[in-house]
This record gives structure tokens, C-alpha cells and sequence, in this order.
């Protein structure tokens, strides 16, 4: 096998602000310990999380890199003990802790999904983030099934385009917001049910005209703030209401009767501070629920842009504008 570097090309900002910070630097290679791999990395999904960590407040869990990125796809180069040896050479995509912005990451082994011809290494690096959390989030936590509708703050996101296609994949009516009216046809054109401007109508009414005064069986909320009252006049009784993150603030005023006489459930969750056992098991029930499709060329990710991992900072000038659908990827030579 070839011999490793002992140090590699990363962005690993010294100091929090704005993207001009996101400026290569050398690092030594990390090594592999128990139960994880090590994989030359050949692209790293961008995330809004990377943003927060980069301005100063999303500090990496205990133990995590520095380095920001949370989803890579590349070869397995090198294992740690309790691995099995066949993982060796494998083309996967890996969800991670941090660490993604660098040509050569560690990952749990059982955080690996291989990567199947279907998918290029740019659209592989570019599901691990958004598939786990919006399984986890919709059909885990929001217990969503064939013919629920679900209401999906924006639409054209990683995030809310996964929810679309993985929504029509098993027969979910969506409804997605968004912040323009061609970000709506995009949505649509994907396959959302009602994409609705959210800065021209006001999405509560809009959701209680399309299902008829009976609401939706679920909300998925990367918004907070003053969006979680609105959000709760949206559900069907017994609706659940998923918060994954919190643009418009940490702090709602809701009305309590309402909960009540709807028999709502309020739940949310955060991915990345989960144990590697959680995310495991995540992982196994993406391998035998969703892979095959993946595998088949039913599920890919929408890929808005790709930059150069030293253009690392456009990358986040472009997510910050707002003006991308789908995701934004690094690519790693």
C-alpha cells in the first residue's frame, strides 16, 4: 500500500469570523484508533453547522477536530484495531464529528456507507449529513408514514430537499416554504406537493387551504423562534413537531391549550453530539431502508455548486447568501 503523508492540506481557522478565515493550512495526518478508518478524502459536503462553528457558536463536541466538516465521501486508507480488514480500499461516505475540510479524515467504521457507481464521490459526500438527520428527525422522531402531509421549512436547503425526495419515496405529501417564488418552482419541480413564499403568503393560511382546515401530521422546523406558534396552527391533531435548528432564535411563546386540545407532541433533536453507537444504528437502518435506492439511482442529492477545497470561504459566502438549492461540496485533491 502506499505510504501516508505525515501532514495534509486543511481548513482549520485559528480564529472565529467571517468566511476569510477558511484559509489552508498543513496538519498532520490523523491517525485511525479503535473501531475508526482513516480516508483520503475526495469531497466534504458544506453545512449550515460549519457556518456557526466558523463565527463562534457552535464549538466541536469534546474530542471532535477542529477542522470543520461533518460529511466526506473518499477511499479507506488506513484502519484502526477491531476493524475488519476488508473495509481497506472501500469507497465510502462517512458522517463525522468534524474534521471534513482536510484530504484526509478519521470516521467510525460504522458511520461508512459505500459508495455505489451510481453516486459520484461529489454527490456521495453530499448525503451523509442531510440523510441521517432528516431520517432521524421525520421518520424516527416524527414517526411519519405512507400518506401523512409534512410541512418543511426551507425547502430548497440540503435539508429540505432531502426531506422532498426521500418524502415522495415513501409517499409523503410535502409542503415545503421557501423564500422566492423560483425557489418554489424548484421545489415543486422536485416533487413538493405546495411550495409556498413564505415572504409573500403567510404559510399557516396557506397549509390550512391545501389540507383543508385539517393541518399536517408533522412539522419539520430549522427556524424556531417566532416560527414555532405559527407551526403548531399548521398541525392536525396529534401532529409532532420536530425542531432541528434555530435561525430565528432559541426561545418561542406558545399557547399551552392548544397543545392540549391537539394532543401535539413538541420534540427536536441535534445530530452531532449523538454517541457513534446512536449514529451506528442510524447508519444500519439507512443501510437496509434507504441504500438500495441509492444504490438504484432512485436517491440522489441535488448538488447546487462545488468549489475547490482552498475556496473553502466561497463555498460559505455562497450558503450565506441564501441563494443556493440543494448543496454546497468541497472538492479534495
Amino acid at each position: 500500500m502506499t505510504r501516508l503523508p505525515e501532514v495534509m492540506i486543511a481548513i482549520d481557522p485559528a480564529e472565529t469570523g467571517g468566511p476569510e478565515v477558511l484559509q489552508p493550512v498543513e496538519r498532520p495526518v490523523p491517525q485511525p484508533g479503535r473501531g475508526e478508518v482513516l480516508i483520503r478524502v475526495a469531497a466534504a459536503g458544506v453545512n449550515r453547522p460549519d457556518i456557526v462553528q466558523r463565527v463562534g457558536h457552535y464549538p466541536p463536541p469534546p474530542g471532535a477536530p477542529t477542522i470543520p466538516g461533518l460529511e466526506i465521501a473518499g477511499q479507506i486508507v488506513a484502519i484502526g484495531e477491531d476493524v475488519a480488514t476488508e473495509m481497506l480500499g472501500q469507497r465510502v461516505c462517512a458522517l463525522l464529528s468534524g474534521g471534513g475540510y482536510a484530504q484526509y479524515a478519521v470516521a467510525p467504521a460504522g458511520q461508512c456507507l459505500s459508495v455505489p457507481p451510481a453516486l459520484s464521490m461529489e454527490e456521495a459526500a453530499a448525503l451523509p449529513e442531510t440523510l441521517f438527520t432528516v431520517w432521524t428527525n421525520l421518520f424516527d422522531r416524527a414517526f411519519v408514514a405512507d400518506g401523512d402531509t409534512v410541512l418543511v421549512h426551507g425547502g430548497t436547503s440540503g435539508i429540505g430537499t432531502m426531506a422532498i425526495m426521500l418524502g415522495k419515496i415513501f409517499g409523503l405529501t410535502v409542503i415545503v416554504t421557501c423564500g422566492s417564488d423560483e425557489k418554489c418552482a424548484a421545489a415543486r419541480a422536485l416533487g413538493a406537493d405546495l411550495a409556498i413564499n413564505y415572504r409573500t403568503e403567510d404559510f399557516v393560511e396557506a397549509v390550512k387551504g391545501f389540507t383543508g382546515g385539517k393541518g399536517c401530521q408533522a412539522v419539520l422546523d430549522m427556524v424556531g423562534g417566532d416560527y414555532v406558534p405559527r407551526n403548531l396552527k399548521c398541525l392536525a391533531l396529534d401532529g409532532r413537531h420536530v425542531t432541528i435548528a434555530i435561525q430565528r432564535g432559541a426561545t418561542a411563546e406558545i399557547n399551552i391549550g392548544l397543545v392540549m386540545v391537539k394532543r401535539l407532541v413538541l420534540t427536536g433533536s441535534t445530530l452531532r453530539s449523538r454517541s457513534v453507537e446512536f449514529k451506528t444504528l442510524v447508519a444500519d437502518e439507512l443501510s437496509r431502508s434507504v441504500w438500495p435506492l441509492v444504490a438504484e439511482g432512485q436517491l440522489k442529492p441535488i448538488i447546487d455548486s462545488t468549489f475547490p477545497l482552498a475556496q473553502a470561504a466561497d463555498a460559505h459566502r455562497r450558503m450565506e447568501s441564501s441563494a443556493h438549492v440543494g448543496k454546497i461540496v468541497l472538492t479534495v485533491n
